[in-house]
């Protein structure tokens, strides 16, 4: 039997401080000689659902008072807070965000970052903390001129969340695919936690800017702080965000996602919170949500970086959100971050150290972020838009956005089977996407492959549903035109280059959409935003097969072809 592995514990006193250390795990990947054990730190109003992501990933956790009971090998934390000076063994302290910019009134020294706070970083007049492994060089200046004694004991090791975060940026595309972005502009609110943040002094922001960007130009994501999401509690963070998320808002899990989120992104609104720096380090466009925060430390990286760019004003918001650019923000995000790219490597070697072993043999890297899952992450499509819409001869130039902006509009559409009865009966065009709204579809009872080969002899025909019905598209169209008498068109989407759509009371025609080809890549639209740009002309003339016109959506033209329905097409199943 072989000696007992190292003793490795993880004290986290909220999310935040977790999601931090989860980052470090590599370090230990691969080296059995390691025995890794979570404990929650208490005394901290975040603390709820702080060991969430340490539960999912099936790991071993302590109660506080075993943990205070054991001797630990290292300890590895990213906070100073809390009673860590009752734990036993080599403590390691992390920063827990990027860098040191904040100084919080009610929290110790109320002009010193809590990160560097005397009062945090002593126990009974001695440095709780073995190592202070930091992000930067001036982050160990700013220490030791308020610890001298602590300078001994620190070292530039980078930053691993950032590294992480770099690590994924060749899955920008498939990141934007799960997110369902497609062409858009994709805008990244971030909000930190407390009085000042973003989503507390301008709570209405993300509907505001999702009643005045059009939908098929840009796509929303708000970033919420997870200590933010402990006070708040998920159910009223997306009740209070309802109106938002409705029109398309992507609500990012504060675990991992918020990252993958700044690599797709194309810009960044965002408070005084650390994403900041973090986008300025991706070279991603800052825009300032709200400025002024008391909180802020004159002269830190993020003061520097607020100062330096633009302030973000709904009146003229999707001007500067399309034209904003990296402006040179990566220069503040060099002075909060060091070593990029080597944080793991250097820390697994002063951890190792600690730990009196040799590290494993195995490389070290940062694993890449993975991609959101759809199911969890791709935003819930808007079911109703008021569309803006105007027709210049065969092209037309269409705009969604939420029911309820207050900008004038041409008509409103809804989506049959998803939006509510008030919204159909405003609603001059109805469309239906083949498989939404009707239960009665006929589905395929052909055994799979594996059932053919595992299984001839044997179908299980019994279990098949033989009573069934559905209807056609052409049949769908004509029931909703009766429905909805304010309805003057209606449409099934057949396919994401198809529909069969029927005006007033005339036959029903197919629409056709060509995709448009921008520099390398193909791009496609959505189907039902064509859709209006048909209805807006047909409102001014006359149908005619074929026609053909050019449908303006987002910023790219495509074009539309009107032609006599198949039968195949009006026998479609709706």
């Amino acid at each position: 039997m072989g000696p007992a592995p190292a003793r490795v514990l993880f004290a986290a006193r909220s999310a935040a401080a977790l999601h931090r250390l989860l980052d470090l795990l590599p370090v230990f990947e691969g080296d059995d000689r390691v025995r890794c054990r979570f404990t929650l730190v208490p005394g901290s109003e975040f603390d709820t659902d702080a060991l969430a992501a340490v539960d999912a990933a099936g790991a071993r956790c302590l109660p506080w008072s075993e943990a205070r009971a054991a001797d630990h090998d290292l300890i590895l934390t990213a906070s100073p807070k809390g009673g860590l000076g009752d734990l036993r063994g080599h403590q390691v302290l992390l920063p827990h965000g990027a860098g040191f910019n904040k100084a919080l009134p009610d929290e110790g020294s109320p002009v010193l970052p809590s990160g560097l706070d005397p009062a945090f970083l002593l126990s009974d007049g001695r440095p709780t903390a073995t190592l202070h492994a930091l992000a930067h060089p001036s982050q160990v200046e700013r220490l030791a001129a308020q610890l001298p004694s602590a300078r001994g004991h620190a070292i530039v090791a980078g930053d691993p969340t950032l590294d992480r975060i770099l690590e994924s940026l060749d899955r920008r595309d498939a990141i934007r695919a799960a997110l369902g972005t497609g062409a858009r502009r994709l805008v990244v609110l971030s909000s930190t936690w407390g009085p000042e943040s973003l989503l507390a002094r301008r709570p209405g922001l993300p509907a505001s800017l999702a009643a005045r960007l059009p939908h098929d130009a840009y796509q929303l994501a708000l970033i919420v702080h997870p200590n933010e999401y402990s006070r708040t509690g998920a159910f009223d963070l997306v009740r209070q965000l309802r109106p938002a998320l409705d029109a398309g808002l992507v609500l990012a899990a504060p675990y991992e996602e918020w990252a993958a989120l700044l690599v797709a992104c194309d810009v960044v609104v965002s408070d005084h919170g650390s994403v900041a720096l973090y986008a300025a380090a991706l070279d991603r466009p800052v825009v300032a949500g709200c400025v002024g925060a008391s909180e802020l430390i004159p002269g830190s990286p993020m003061a520097e970086l607020l100062s330096s760019v633009p302030h973000l004003d709904l009146d003229t918001a999707a001007v500067a959100l399309a034209s904003a650019e990296p402006a040179r923000t990566r220069r503040f995000a060099e002075q909060a971050f060091a070593l990029t790219g080597e944080s793991l490597e250097t820390l697994r070697a002063e951890l190792y150290k600690l730990l009196g072993l040799s590290p494993s043999p195995y490389p070290v890297r940062s694993r890449p972020l993975p991609v959101p899952g759809p199911a969890r992450t791709a935003p819930h499509a808007p079911a109703a838009f008021a569309v803006r819409a105007v027709t210049e001869g065969r092209r037309v130039t269409v705009e969604r956005l939420p029911p309820w902006t207050d900008l004038p509009l041409h008509h409103r559409a809804a989506e049959y089977g998803r939006a509510g009865v008030r919204q159909l009966q405003s609603a001059a065009l109805i469309y239906q996407r083949c498989g939404n709204g009707s239960s009665d579809q006929p589905r395929t009872n052909e055994p799979s492959p594996n059932q053919h080969h595992t299984n001839r002899h044997h179908t299980n025909w019994h279990h098949t549903n033989w009573h069934q019905e559905y209807r056609t598209a052409a049949d769908r169209t004509a029931e909703v035109l009766d429905e909805y008498p304010g309805c003057r068109t209606a449409a099934v989407v057949l396919s994401p280059s198809a529909c069969l759509v029927r005006r007033d009371g005339a036959e029903p025609f197919t629409l056709r959409i060509g995709p448009t080809r921008a520099g390398t890549r193909i791009r496609l639209t959505d189907p039902a935003a064509a859709l209006s740009a048909v209805h807006a002309w047909l409102g001014a003339h006359p149908l005619a097969l074929p026609s053909t016109l050019t449908a303006r959506i987002g910023d790219t033209d495509y074009r539309v072809d009107l032609t006599p329905a198949t039968e195949a097409e009006l026998a479609h199943p709706a």
